[in-house]
């Protein structure tokens, strides 16, 4: 993963709402910050900021 893309994982982590970021576990904040694919549970956490193209 480049420079950019952390940066930009990192200000959309940054921007979640409190209550998001607490509901997530280390675990599921490392891959959101990292992976190149996410677990299922992630996207549901996630689900309502998560938009489809």
């Amino acid at each position: 993963m480049d420079k950019k893309t952390e940066i930009v994982r990192q200000e959309a982590y940054e921007s979640l709402p409190p209550a998001i970021k607490e509901s997530l576990t280390p675990e599921e904040k490392e891959l959101f910050l990292t992976a190149e694919q996410w677990p299922e549970s992630l996207f549901t956490k996630l689900d309502e900021f998560i938009t489809k193209e």
